[in-house]
C-alpha cells in the first residue's frame, strides 16, 4: 500500500485528548467486528456509549490478554548551554555505558550543540553533561559528569526529567507532575521505554481484578517502545520504509500461556500495536510464539497475515502513523477506515490519552 492511503481523515485540535479521563477505564470503547464489518458503540439502552470496562464482556474463561510491561522513564529534560545559557531540550533515549554515564540522546535545537559543549541541568550546576559525539542530525552522545553510585545518579537525573508525552500534546500544553503516573501502565515493570504503550493505559486495577474473577489469563512481553513509533515516513511506497530497531524480550512463561490458549481454541488479545509487532516478530511458521531476546524493526502494514493474536485493543491514532497502519492491517483497511470515520462523527478522542478500539475476529 501507499503512504497517502493513510491520510484518509484529518484531526481538529478538539479531536485529540490532551488529558486522560479521570479514571483509566472510563474512556469510550468502540468494538469492530472485522469479518462482518459491524461496529458496536452503545450499551443495550442504545444511547449510552460503551466504556472501556465493557471490553471484558466480549471475553471469558480461558482467553488471554497479552500485555507490554515496559516501563517509561522521565526522559525529557531541559538544560542550558554553557556560556550562552541557551535553552536546550534533551531527550534521553537509552543508557550506553553505566560506568562512564554515557547516554544516547536527541537534542533540540541541534544546530547549537557540538562536540565539546557542556549542558547544565540544575541551578547549582551539579548535573552537567558533555557532548562527546554526533550520532545523527539530532542525535548526540552525552557523558554526564556526576560522581556517585549509579543508582543515585539515575535518581538525580530522573528527578530533573518529565513524562515524555508525544509532541502533539507538548505543542499544546506542558507536561505536568500527574503525567508521570498517568503516562505509565499500572503493570509496567521493566524500565526502558520513552513512550507509553498507550492501549495499556486504559487498564485499571479494577479491570485487572475483573479479569481474574472471569478466569481470563494475563501474559506479559517486554518491548521498549521508542520514538521509532513517531518518526515520519518519507517514502510513498511502504515496502521501502525501514523502522528503527526496538529492544524486546519474550520469555518461556508468556509463550506457554499464549500457545496453550491457542491450542484450546480461545482468544489471544494483543493489547496495543507494540504487542502486535513484538509477537509477530517472535511467531514461528507453526503459528506459535517463541522465546525471544533481541531487537526488532518489524513494520506491519496491510495486507498482512497474523500468526499469534486473533483480537486486538488499540487507540485511535493520527493520520500517516505507524500505529494506524498496524491497526488497519489487523482489522482490515476498509473496516478500520469506516470505524475512524464513525469515531470522528461521534466525538471519540484520538491519541495516547484518547478512546479505545477493540477489534474482534468475527
Amino acid at each position: 500500500m501507499k503512504l497517502s492511503e493513510f491520510k484518509f481523515f484529518q484531526l481538529k485540535d478538539d479531536d485529540v485528548a490532551l488529558y486522560p479521563p479521570m479514571h483509566r477505564d472510563e474512556c469510550k470503547l468502540m468494538v469492530v467486528h472485522k469479518k462482518s464489518g459491524d461496529i458496536d458503540m452503545f450499551k443495550e439502552d442504545g444511547t449510552t456509549y460503551l466504556n472501556f470496562r465493557d471490553v471484558l464482556n466480549y471475553f471469558g474463561e480461558g482467553d488471554t490478554f497479552l500485555f507490554n510491561d515496559t516501563k517509561v522513564f522521565p526522559s525529557r529534560l531541559y538544560g542550558t548551554k554553557e556560556k550562552t545559557d541557551a535553552m536546550i531540550e534533551v531527550f534521553l533515549l537509552r543508557e550506553l555505558n553505566t560506568d562512564m554515564r554515557l547516554w544516547d540522546v536527541l537534542v533540540e535545537p541541534a544546530r547549537k550543540i557540538r562536540i565539546g559543549n557542556k549542558l547544565f541541568f540544575d541551578e547549582n550546576g551539579s548535573m552537567v553533561a558533555e557532548v562527546i559525539d554526533n550520532t545523527t542530525s539530532r542525535g548526540r552522545t552525552l557523558r554526564f559528569l556526576y560522581e556517585c553510585e549509579h543508582e543515585e545518579f539515575k535518581q538525580s537525573l530522573y528527578a530533573l526529567g518529565e513524562a515524555p508525552l508525544p509532541s502533539y500534546i507538548i505543542e499544546r500544553r506542558k507536561a505536568e507532575p500527574e503525567d508521570i503516573e498517568n503516562f505509565q501502565c499500572i503493570f509496567a515493570k521493566h524500565e526502558g521505554a520513552v513512550t507509553a504503550p498507550a492501549s495499556g493505559l486504559h487498564f485499571s486495577r479494577e479491570v485487572m481484578k475483573m479479569m481474574e474473577i472471569k478466569d481470563i489469563n494475563k501474559a506479559f512481553i517486554t518491548m521498549h517502545s521508542s520514538l521509532a513509533n513517531f518518526n515520519p515516513i518519507d517514502v510513498e511506497d511502504l515496502s521501502k520504509h525501514r523502522m528503527d530497531s526496538e529492544q524486546m524480550f519474550i520469555n518461556a512463561e508468556a509463550c506457554d500461556i499464549v500457545n496453550s490458549t491457542k491450542d484450546k481454541g480461545h482468544h489471544v488479545v494483543a493489547v496495543g500495536t507494540s504487542v502486535v509487532r513484538a509477537s509477530e516478530t517472535a511467531v514461528g511458521t507453526d503459528g506459535y510464539m517463541k522465546e525471544f531476546e533481541g531487537w526488532t524493526n518489524k513494520f506491519i502494514y496491510p495486507p498482512y497475515s497474523f500468526g499469534v493474536a486473533d483480537c486486538m485493543i488499540g487507540n485511535f491514532y493520527h493520520p500517516l502513523s505507524i500505529q494506524l497502519m498496524v491497526e488497519c492491517a489487523f482489522g482490515g483497511y476498509d473496516i478500520v477506515r469506516k470505524a475512524y470515520e464513525t469515531a470522528l462523527e461521534n466525538g471519540y478522542k484520538f491519541g495516547c490519552y484518547g478512546d479505545a478500539m477493540l477489534i474482534l475476529n468475527d
